[in-house]
């Protein structure tokens, strides 16, 4: 058992480079908790300690660090995320204008960022068709279709 004491840091340094390396991969810090609770480990066999002594050091640092350290940095993380929006949830809520006639089977529209889409109406309008030209609001996507309401026009008095 005295070697395994001895030369018990060569076991913390390939933990410690592991936990690293999945936790490059994860980003979920808790890979990075325990290679730190093996790094307080390490430190600890290199004052002599017994082997199963620096195994409880380190649990005891690992546990403590994913409790107390972890959601702190992990709301840090995801405080700098972006906002945007993207892909198909991009989409909702976006203006187009009918290439197409447009009814509730079928028909194509051109939306404000250029794309033109097939589109149909969504079964919440009355409206049975929407004409060439006339501006429509995106309300969802079904597959490759964007389902659209018409824009109601507002009529001066």
């Amino acid at each position: 058992m005295d070697v395994l004491t001895q030369y018990a840091w060569i076991v913390w340094l390939v933990l410690i480079l592991a936990f690293a390396t999945i936790e490059v991969f994860t980003l979920e810090m808790t890979f990075l908790m325990l290679a730190l609770g093996s790094v307080a480990g390490l430190l600890s066999g290199l004052t002599g300690i017994p082997w199963w002594a620096q195994f409880i050091i380190a649990a005891v640092v690992a546990v403590a660090l994913i409790l107390l350290l972890r959601p702190p940095l992990l709301r840090m993380l995801r405080r700098g995320a972006d906002p945007a929006r993207s892909n198909v949830d991009a989409l909702i809520g976006a203006d187009g204008r009918v290439v197409r006639t447009v009814t509730s089977i079928g028909g194509q529209v051109k939306l404000q960022n250029g794309d033109v889409w097939t589109a149909r109406l969504s079964p919440i309008t009355e409206q049975a068709d929407v004409a060439v030209g006339e501006q429509v609001l995106v309300t969802g996507i079904d597959g490759a279709t964007a389902v659209v309401v018409p824009v109601e026009r507002s009529t001066p008095e």
